[in-house]
């Protein structure tokens, strides 16, 4: 499968979808995307695809879970050492497969409040001191240089340690090792018309757009990358970008 790369950070919004596609040589359509994968589950193949995807997100999810346990020691231990002694895990209600709505587990990286709110509560705050974070938050939904991260939150988004806990969710089956990251709820009004075919697939640990560029992309490149493997999902491309996985963990791609 080739490569595809995105040279350059243009803002796309949602009228821009079907350009950004033919630029990226997807080579499809987003109605057909929608009806084909659809369409494509009552199949005898994709049955198949779907107990070899689950019997794999099973086995590697059970051993994420065992490889978890040092893994909160160190965690809660670089919080401590750095001040920080609010709770390390984070709930977030996400989009799954079809749009149903579960608690994603994270490490949590930003800061919480002495009342127990989360770091979106800090946004309308910083925007108002700075109107030039509110665009580049409209622009990509995440800011470059965020204030709110912590000094550990920092190094376990380096090094993607604060995805880990997300294999409970895989072997719970809120979510797949490969797959389409799970959007935040209030982001569905403006994944618009690509919603459908996103939301077709379970949300994955790793994916398309993670081994693309992950933070170095622009939502709207983003929602075009998730389009093209809710529509080509299969056994063959799930083992491509898992190959990527390692290479894109390794060289830190698009962390921040």
């Amino acid at each position: 499968m080739a490569e595809k790369v995105i040279a350059n950070d243009t803002a796309y919004g949602q009228a821009d979808f079907y350009t950004v596609s033919a630029q990226l040589n997807s080579g499809y359509s987003l109605n057909e995307a929608t009806v084909t994968t659809l369409a494509q589950r009552g199949s005898a193949r994709y049955a198949a695809y779907m107990f070899v995807k689950r019997s794999f997100d099973i086995v590697v999810s059970f051993c994420g879970c065992l490889a978890l346990v040092p893994v909160i020691v160190f965690v809660k231990a670089g919080n401590m050492l750095t001040g920080d002694f609010k709770p390390m895990f984070l709930k977030q209600a996400r989009l799954g497969r079809d749009g149903k709505i579960f608690n994603l587990l994270k490490f949590r990286s930003m800061v919480m409040l002495d009342d127990g709110r989360q770091a979106d509560a800090l946004l309308d705050e910083l925007f108002e001191k700075n109107p030039e974070l509110r665009k580049e938050y409209e622009k990509n939904h995440k800011l470059d240089n965020d204030p709110r991260i912590t000094k550990m939150g920092k190094f376990i988004r380096a090094t993607s340690l604060d995805e880990l806990p997300q294999f409970l969710n895989v072997l719970k089956g809120d979510m797949s090792f490969i797959g389409n990251r799970p959007y935040m709820v209030s982001e569905r009004d403006h994944m618009g018309v690509n919603s459908d075919v996103i939301l077709a697939v379970k949300p994955g640990l790793t994916g398309w757009w993670q081994v693309s560029g992950r933070n170095n992309l622009t939502f709207g490149q983003r929602l075009v990358l998730e389009s093209e493997y809710g529509e080509k999902a299969s056994l063959k491309f799930d083992l491509y970008i898992l190959a990527k996985t390692f290479k894109a963990v390794l060289k830190k791609v698009g962390s921040k």
